[in-house]
């Protein structure tokens, strides 16, 4: 998924609604009817949080006889979880390696060895 791509789910998932509405989309299909009976907006105020989930890749919709349910795409959700989990994996490196050096540093202090940095400096 590209960045850009990857820009618009998060923008889309940044609204309240939105995030609410996929929550609902993980239940069942719904249509938009349906989607907006929770919320105190128009018909078409739905429509256009609809329009921009999918723009973003996170839903579509297909003919169905007479309705037209909006459907949850995963497949969205398994890119998103790949590109947080890279940098999840990198900043728990990060943490381990943190956690080596204060358990160093708190090794060299119980054995009372206080190492010196020469800075490259002349002692005056």
């Amino acid at each position: 998924m590209a960045q850009d791509a990857l820009s618009k789910v998060f923008a889309a998932l940044a609204e309240p609604t939105r995030r609410d509405m996929v929550v609902r989309l993980t239940l069942a299909d719904a249509t938009v009817g349906e989607l907006a009976e929770p919320y105190d907006m128009s018909l078409q105020a739905v429509s256009k949080h609809i329009r921009v989930l999918e723009d973003a890749g996170l839903v579509s919709r297909s003919r169905d006889a007479q309705r037209r349910p909006v459907h949850l795409e995963a497949e969205v959700f398994d890119l998103m979880t790949k590109w947080i989990d890279r940098y999840q994996r990198r900043a728990e490196e990060r943490y381990r390696r943190l956690d080596a050096v204060l358990t160093e540093q708190a090794g060299d202090q119980e054995t009372g060895d206080h190492r010196t940095v020469d800075h490259g400096g002349e002692a005056g």
